[in-house]
């Protein structure tokens, strides 16, 4: 121990950017610990953030580039590696175009600030329309409703659950996940924080989650149906004549629009949507109205269904309407040292969404990407700009993506597939190419998407603390070397730490944030609560925050004509569900995060169970359109009657992943339906998909 070294800096695995003290030798992690003094986590931290020391000793991490020969993955050297992508992609593109060639990044990427800043020149250098990320499987539609509301992507405005009185969350965990998209690490002493000052916490869900088992109430919801009880309390403020636009009166468009919307919104046909009561979505409608501060936060439940778009619109509508849009302890919007909404401005200039559809079924292109939905389709379907060959980087969308057998059968016949990753999983067996990537510990951590969406403005900045396997690149460096080699460029562009170094002087906090100080911080920045600052930032043409735009209110027919999508085939209802212990499928080969029971279970309400026979750890069948799976039952009252939950992360079947595959588990995405989308954002449906339950054998 006389060598310990002590090292500060955020977990990356997931949103939260809890805070670290890690103590380390030369070689080895000797212990994880929380940083109480992080002014974001305060010291928070998850069994996720331990397992950082599992994904760099991995014995199952690729560590070398390997390639397939005659079926089977062989060492080559980086030059080797670097010359066989090139000339494999070059020679798909010559034949087939430059949209023969698609990718696909993964969930991690967006907590790889060298990644970050080096895929888009990747893509270009690529030439390719075909782009696709984990973003179209749970996120677009907070996206669709910021670009069109406030003119940004980037413009996501999150709960500020430090001074707020009264928090509704619509489809979202947020003790477990620690913030989606809004990044709130610890935050079931938030809640409690929130209560002791006289609060109250609503969840709205089809599960009574680990979040809803603390707050103040909980309701159970039909699934797909949060648009409905979100556009009746719309409907409700505005017959109670309590809307109340504060500062916002001036930029705000389209209240008489949106008045004439929300007619046929009531309570009573909501509560025939929803099964929550009417006098309930009044009661929840005139209280929120009339709270000092309140803030609505509609998570993955609203957001990966068949009105995610509208979800996020009203969810948005309702903070502005009762003057909680841009206002203490409402809806606020963070002032980042890296402001990405800077970097990225267009203010002033118009702009057209969609930027284009798909090649095969149409489906809307947001942010640069095709909707993940459409991938197998676009493989699969001849004809000019058909995908040939993939580039996948830390990704796995056969078990992530909606129906991945579909994606995996579709990747068993591409011309050639390269993987950036660390582990021969379900999607990167079917690769010619697999290049080693690097993970946290070995990499700078700046996180410059999620401090855009963190509940309290810091910043933080560390240096790696090991050096790669076999003195591999990083792997921003891979991925730029690769854009320059396909380019012919020489040289690749500065790392990231020049970047940031270049950037933060354009940022919210020029004088006061500089790489040397977060260097010295020992720890996070406290950079302040969160400030009113969307008028200035505003990025619409006309400067105006837009309330009812035409994209919404062409969709609302659609929600007036819906009708559950149950049948007598499949007469229950799927959701997702989140676990604390895992993170996408990526993490489930630390032995400290999968050990003990299975939790790979279907939950189901004791009344479906008792119709259909089943107990605690019965092995039943669970059956879609596109699949049918075989996992434990877990009977449970936190279930609404008619509707069951399974995790997403597991069912790794194939590959090179010991502990991951130790436990033969069940990929909820054999379930998924990849033709059951949201088809304003295209984000894919995952919750609310029609199934069939019985027991096997």
């Amino acid at each position: 121990m006389s060598n310990a070294q002590i090292h500060h800096r955020t977990c990356n695995i997931c949103e939260a950017m809890c805070g670290l003290i890690i103590t380390h030798d030369d070689k080895d992690v000797l212990s994880i610990k929380a940083d109480p003094a992080d002014p974001l986590s305060r010291g928070h931290i998850c069994p996720k953030a331990t397992a950082l020391q599992d994904f760099r000793t991995d014995p199952d991490r690729i560590t070398t580039p390997l390639k397939k020969v005659d079926g089977e993955f062989v060492p080559i050297s980086w030059d080797e590696a670097y010359e066989f992508a090139v000339e494999r992609l070059q020679l798909v593109q010559e034949a087939h175009g430059k949209d023969a060639v698609g990718v696909y990044l993964g969930n991690p990427n967006a907590h790889k600030f060298g990644n970050l800043l080096n895929l888009p020149a990747l893509v270009r250098a690529l030439g390719t329309q075909n782009r696709y990320s984990s973003a179209t499987a749970d996120q677009i539609p907070h996206h669709v409703a910021s670009i069109h509301m406030l003119g940004h992507p980037m413009l996501i405005p999150v709960p500020d659950v430090a001074r707020t009185d009264f928090l509704m969350i619509v489809g979202g965990n947020p003790v477990v996940s620690n913030g989606s998209m809004m990044t709130a690490p610890g935050f079931g002493k938030r809640m409690d924080e929130l209560k002791a000052r006289g609060g109250r916490i609503i969840v709205i869900d089809p599960r009574r989650t680990e979040t809803a088992a603390k707050a103040t109430e909980h309701h159970f919801i039909k699934p797909e149906t949060d648009a409905y009880l979100l556009m009746a309390m719309i409907h409700e403020i505005l017959a109670a004549d309590l809307v109340n636009l504060d500062t916002l009166t001036s930029v705000v468009t389209g209240l008489e629009t949106l008045r004439d919307a929300v007619v046929p919104f009531t309570a009573d046909k909501a509560a025939d949507m929803t099964g929550i009561p009417a006098e309930t979505i009044q009661a929840l409608a005139h209280d929120f109205a009339t709270s000092n501060t309140a803030a609505v936060y509609s998570r993955m439940g609203a957001s990966t269904q068949a009105f995610g778009s509208l979800c996020q619109w009203a969810t948005n509508v309702l903070n502005i309407l009762t003057g909680n849009f841009d206002a203490e302890g409402g809806a606020m919007f963070t002032t980042p040292a890296l402001d990405y909404v800077g970097m990225t401005s267009r203010k002033g200039k118009n702009r057209t969404y969609p930027e284009k559809r798909s090649r095969v079924s149409g489906q809307p292109l947001y942010n640069g990407e095709f909707p993940i939905s459409v991938m197998a389709e676009e493989m699969e379907t001849p004809g000019e700009g058909q995908i040939r060959a993939m580039v996948t980087v830390a990704g796995n969308p056969v078990l992530t993506a909606p129906n991945g057998q579909r994606i995996d059968r579709a990747m068993e016949k591409l011309d050639f597939m390269m993987s950036i990753d660390i582990h021969i999983n379900d999607t990167t067996r079917h690769a010619d190419l697999i290049l080693p990537a690097t993970v946290a510990l070995e990499e700078v951590v700046y996180d410059m998407v999620f401090h855009s969406f963190a509940v309290h403005n810091t910043a933080a900045y560390a240096r790696p603390i090991f050096d790669t396997p076999n003195g591999n690149p990083q792997e921003w460096e891979v991925i730029a070397t690769l854009a320059a080699k396909l380019t012919g460029a020489n040289k690749i562009g500065p790392s990231p730490e020049q970047v940031l170094t270049m950037l933060l002087p354009q940022g919210h906090h020029a004088d006061t944030v500089t790489v040397d100080g977060m260097l010295t911080a020992g720890g996070s920045v406290d950079l302040g609560p969160l400030v009113p600052n969307l008028v200035d930032r505003l990025e619409t043409p006309d400067g105006k925050l837009h309330l009812a735009p035409q994209v919404f209110l062409d969709d609302l027919p659609r929600l007036q004509d819906f009708e559950a999508p149950t049948s007598d085939d499949f007469p229950m209802m799927m959701i997702g569900r989140r676990q604390v212990r895992s993170h996408n499928s990526w993490t489930q080969n630390s032995p400290r995060l999968v050990k003990g029971r299975n939790r790979c279970t279907v939950q189901i309400h004791p009344t479906d169970a008792a119709r259909l026979g089943l107990s605690d750890e019965s092995d039943v069948v669970v059956q879609s359109r596109v699949g049918e799976v075989t996992m434990p039952a877990e009977v449970t009252e936190d279930m609404a009657p008619g509707v069951v939950s399974i995790p997403q992360g597991w069912g790794q079947r194939h590959g090179n992943i010991n502990a991951a595959t130790k436990t033969q588990t069940v990929s909820i995405n054999d379930l998924t339906d990849d033709t059951r989308i949201d088809p304003v954002s295209g984000n894919a449906a995952f919750n609310g998909v029609p199934v069939a339950v019985r027991l096997a054998g």
